[in-house]
């Protein structure tokens, strides 16, 4: 093992070990995968409340709700989470509510609007949901992975001791070095992940507050419709 002066990140991770190397790039690898989704998740959910608070300020202004839910069917995939939920119950309310009347009984319109809104629901929430369980394992797996391109690293450098006479730190030093990056990489990659996780989640859960306060609402208003 020879002794270098040059403890330079590129160069401590030039001369790790073939092992400690894959880790390092796995965890580069990670790390941008996780800001590329983490930047999404940001848009996709400003976007999602802009068009939630669009969508309510529409819908208590008062107007038809026919015109609404026209409107919502004619824009479905720009018009937003909370429309889409409405116009799913909207449309099985119109669809239904005239056999319904006929047969003298609203209720199972007003079930099947209901089931129809909870189905929207719960698509809406997995679609906010997605690349969360990727967030969340970068953050926990990602120290790990570190922490063995470290000790496999220092294994490395203590055996590397066997070949000098005197075992100095200067001798030392750049195989530890070396190996310690890996789990400062490690950590590079789980914080963010971990943070914009705990973030999003929060988010979502506060939307997910809305469009149920929302479903409960619309269910009372088309049941004082059907009677």
């Amino acid at each position: 093992m020879t002794a270098t002066q040059d403890l330079s990140f590129v160069t401590l991770i030039a001369n790790a070990h073939l092992l400690v190397q894959l880790i390092m790039a796995l965890l580069l690898l990670l790390s941008v995968v996780s800001w590329t989704y983490i930047f999404r998740k940001v848009l996709a959910l400003r976007a999602a409340r802009a068009a939630t608070e669009q969508f309510e300020r529409s819908f208590w202004a008062g107007g038809n709700l026919h015109t609404l839910h026209q409107s919502a069917s004619a824009q479905r995939d720009q018009s937003g989470p909370l429309a889409r939920i409405f116009e799913a119950g909207m449309g099985e309310f119109i669809k239904g509510k005239q056999a319904a009347r006929d047969a003298g009984d609203m209720t199972p319109v007003l079930d099947g609007s209901r089931r129809a809104m909870r189905a929207a629901f719960q698509r809406e929430l997995d679609a906010l949901d997605i690349h969360l369980n990727f967030l969340a394992s970068v953050g926990s797996v990602s120290p790990y992975i570190g922490l063995l391109g470290t000790v496999w690293g220092i294994m490395n450098a203590f055996r590397g001791l066997a070949n000098v006479q005197q075992a100095t730190l200067a001798v030392v030093a750049p195989g530890i070095a070396e190996a310690l990056i890996a789990t400062a990489i490690g950590l590079f990659a789980a914080i963010p992940a971990v943070v914009a996780y705990n973030r999003f989640t929060h988010d979502i859960d506060r939307l997910a507050i809305r469009f149920e306060s929302f479903v409960e609402e619309f269910s009372n208003i088309l049941q004082r419709q059907a009677r």
